[in-house]
């Protein structure tokens, strides 16, 4: 069955912005419609990227009637905002210089109120996925508690959110005007697209709109008065880092990679990223470091052995420490009971209590 255009306008006339109560074609957000053998693919363009970020049931709703048409094989729809009038295009601005050692970097912007009462602000990274930063970022988070420490958890990333699951944590945030109630997991308060969005749904959005979001969780969330709000970034150097840098005075950054060389080659570009934004580094955490049997005690360093010390001290960087790879953390973490949270005083737990100690150091002497 042949899918003509004006079916598929049709059936976007139905579509209804609930804060304008028009339909998304007179609107004029439809652009770029493409049909092809029975797929269909287009762009909602909302006028800026706050309005985008918080569009996401609106493009569920225009894939979801476009699917629904006789003869649609799959539809995709993707977020987009509009660039503010005036403003240069990436490509025509100027690249950054280099940062020099001992220059100081643009002064941050004013606080976002959300995190006004936030004493310090740390940034837990990774140049790749996979390495286990979330789960590192989650026991953390809570060793740092267990110090006494009144302790925060931010997902900012938004593509792939994983806390909701690590901490075990379901339902919605309470929501007056516009201020986002955090949850409450294991003692601290936890943030994360996760919460606001279905869980099974892919986020498509583009980059305006991942900055925007980064910055409503961070300003939007009544964090209240925290020592540490911990920052679970997502991996790579991209715009999550950027407006992290760029919209708090961060503290400073961990670095989590595992021991083999293709992980510490990016390792080493998210901490030059860092250095770059002038973002204090702390240290670099190897986690799967090595594997202890259980039945003989034996130790295998599966992913080599010693690299992320090496990368440590080669780039003038602190090594905060080895964490196992063990089926406990694997398992807890699955079940949203981190390790440091029911098993303290085991020695998985002790890996990242060891190193929480080193970080509050770092932060006490800043």
């Amino acid at each position: 069955m042949t899918v003509d255009k004006q079916q598929i306008l049709d059936a976007l006339k139905t579509v209804i912005d609930s804060e304008s109560g028009q339909d998304i074609l007179s609107l004029g957000y439809v652009t770029g419609l493409v049909i092809k053998n029975g797929h269909i693919g287009f762009s909602l363009e909302l006028p800026d990227a706050e309005k985008a970020s918080r569009s996401e049931p609106l493009r569920a709703r225009a894939e979801q009637v476009v699917k629904a048409i006789p003869g649609v094989l799959s539809s995709t729809v993707v977020l987009t905002a509009e660039r503010p009038q005036g403003s240069t295009p990436a490509a025509a601005r100027p690249a950054l210089p280099p940062q020099m050692p001992g220059k100081q970097g643009p002064k941050p912007a004013p606080p976002l109120e959300g995190i006004k009462d936030v004493k310090a602000i740390i940034a837990i990274a990774s140049g790749k996925g996979g390495v286990g930063k979330s789960t590192t970022a989650v026991n953390l988070a809570l060793a740092l508690a267990r110090r006494g420490l009144n302790v925060g958890l931010l997902d900012a990333d938004i593509y792939g959110p994983s806390v909701p699951r690590l901490v075990g944590a379901q339902g919605k945030p309470d929501v007056a005007g516009k201020i986002i109630e955090p949850i409450i997991a294991h003692g601290i308060k936890t943030m994360s697209i996760g919460y606001l969005v279905d869980q099974e749904k892919a986020m498509v959005w583009r980059g305006p709109m991942v900055g925007s979001a980064v910055t409503q969780l961070l300003g939007d969330v009544h964090w209240g008065d925290l020592d540490i709000l911990v920052v679970d970034m997502p991996p790579g150097t991209g715009d999550a880092q950027l407006t992290l840098s760029q919209k708090v005075p961060l503290a400073g950054a961990v670095i989590v990679s595992t021991p083999q060389d293709i992980a510490l080659i990016d390792a080493r570009k998210g901490l030059a990223m860092f250095r770059q934004v002038d973002v204090p580094i702390f240290g670099i955490i190897e986690n799967m470091s090595y594997f202890l049997c259980p039945s003989c005690g034996d130790r295998a360093d599966i992913f080599g052995t010693g690299g992320a010390r090496e990368t440590a001290a080669a780039l003038g960087a602190d090594f905060l420490g080895e964490i196992p790879l063990h089926m406990d953390i694997r398992e807890t973490s699955d079940q949203g009971t981190p390790v440091v949270s029911v098993s303290p005083d085991g020695p998985q737990a002790r890996a990242y209590l060891d190193i929480a100690e080193k970080i509050a150091a770092r932060l006490s002497a800043k």
